[in-house]
């Protein structure tokens, strides 16, 4: 049986969802980070609703176990998402972050501290995307949640 890892830019409703961090405006304007929770928090309707108006993906970046051939950045053995990140997006931080999943992460698992060094910069839902962002994620706008296709760019699962 293969082990179950945990997609790090997930949707709320998947197996074992748990709250990895909380998205933060970019300093001076820039683009928006995420701070990592130093705890495991568990997603309940209860905290969903603490990002009310917003989608709780505007608000939290959200960790589940991989949807792996559900998704479409899978392509049966790697994420090509985590491979894009790190491929095309430049290192935001140069010490690994405080992460709660690393050692059950996909992208970690995959690409090692190349992508850590990339997370933070990784919004789940974003409306104000770079290009370079466009062609990281590879479409426009999808998910294997429920995210309203041409609203935003959806990033994960």
């Amino acid at each position: 049986m293969q082990e179950a890892l945990l997609c790090p830019s997930s949707q709320p409703g998947f197996e074992e969802c748990r709250v990895l961090g909380v998205v933060q405006p970019g300093e001076n304007g820039g683009a928006p980070e995420v701070a990592y929770l130093n705890q495991h928090l568990p997603v309940t309707r209860e905290v969903l609703d603490l990002a009310a108006p917003a989608q709780p993906t505007e608000v939290f970046r959200l960790a589940a176990q991989c949807q792996s051939d559900k998704c479409p950045h899978f392509d049966g053995a790697d994420c090509r998402l985590a491979t894009r990140i790190v491929q095309i997006l430049p290192a935001v931080v140069s010490t690994l972050p405080a992460c709660g999943i690393r050692h059950d992460c996909r992208w970690f698992r995959q690409e090692g501290a190349a992508a850590c060094h990339r997370c933070p910069q990784i919004v789940t839902v974003n409306y104000n995307v770079s290009e370079t962002m466009r062609e990281v994620v590879g479409v426009e706008s999808f998910s294997c949640g429920s995210h309203a296709a041409g609203t935003g760019l959806t990033i994960g699962e």
